[in-house]
């Protein structure tokens, strides 16, 4: 089997995949060490290892890291690439093809367009994608592509037009779907059964716990940003308690550190 292969196999309705995003080599490596099957990268948490808001991280830049974390570990690596970094469905296109020709496993094309901060017209956005999956699926080394539609996590709560994307988007070609932002049970059983494509949910706070979504027949749950916002939440409330209260107390936060010492090369 190969790698797309492999990755997309761990995709099974009602028995989610639970992928983990990395931030940098230490956190893969965590990560498998933990016993993830999987990781991704996350565009805000690497962004803020370069000391950057999300969206200020160029499309080399994005390959080269998540490159660098497929590397670190025998797991497949799924990439946030955002929008592809290109409006245009040739831009996209190439992006995938340089993503592929890195090793990486898999990664998502984006419905969004940062720079006019509106959701690209369906057409387009379905053009995209198609330019994305032949890309991912034409060469020698085949790319597992997610296609996101992003109405819920740009404040367009329309579940009509999102379901309406993602089943164009999967007549595209993607393998998986992709609507960050969705966080009703009766939203998510909607999306799921719509589509005959494996469908990602965000864990988000109000989401059903993994247990639901998989008797919903979810495929796939990731947390983006969320475990690189935990590790600078600590980071800042024990930076507050040394500067503030002159008090050690994040030691004890710091003992749960040890269950991933193994995960370090000697």
């Amino acid at each position: 089997m190969s790698s797309y292969d492999d990755f997309l196999a761990l995709h099974v309705k009602g028995r989610p995949l639970l992928l983990a995003n990395a931030w940098d080599v230490g956190t893969a490596k965590a990560f498998a060490f933990l016993g993830y099957q999987a990781i991704a990268t996350t565009s805000a948490g690497h962004a803020a290892v370069l000391g950057r808001l999300d969206g200020a991280v160029t499309r080399d830049q994005a390959i080269a890291h998540a490159a660098e974390l497929s590397a670190a570990t025998p797991l497949p690596v799924n990439a946030d690439l955002e929008n592809c970094f290109a409006d245009d469905p040739a831009g996209v296109a190439e992006t995938i093809r340089l993503a592929t020709a890195a090793g990486i496993a898999g990664g998502s094309v984006e419905d969004y367009n940062p720079t006019e901060q509106a959701i690209y017209d369906l057409g387009l956005a379905t053009e995209r994608v198609a330019a994305a999956a032949d890309a991912a699926h034409s060469g020698p080394d085949k790319f597992v592509l997610t296609a996101r539609a992003e109405n819920h996590i740009r404040g367009v709560t329309d579940l009509g037009d999102t379901i309406a994307r993602l089943q164009a988007y999967q007549e595209a070609g993607a393998d998986v779907l992709y609507a960050p932002g969705l966080t009703s049970a009766d939203d998510i059983v909607s999306v799921v059964s719509s589509v005959d494509r494996p469908v990602n949910v965000l864990a988000l706070p109000g989401v059903p716990p993994v247990a639901e979504l998989a008797a919903i027949g979810v495929g796939r749950i990731s947390v983006g940003s969320g475990f690189s916002l935990v590790a600078y939440g600590a980071v800042a409330t024990a930076a507050k308690e040394l500067l503030e209260d002159g008090t050690y107390g994040f030691w004890d936060t710091a003992k749960a550190a040890g269950a991933v010492r193994g995960a370090f090369d000697e």
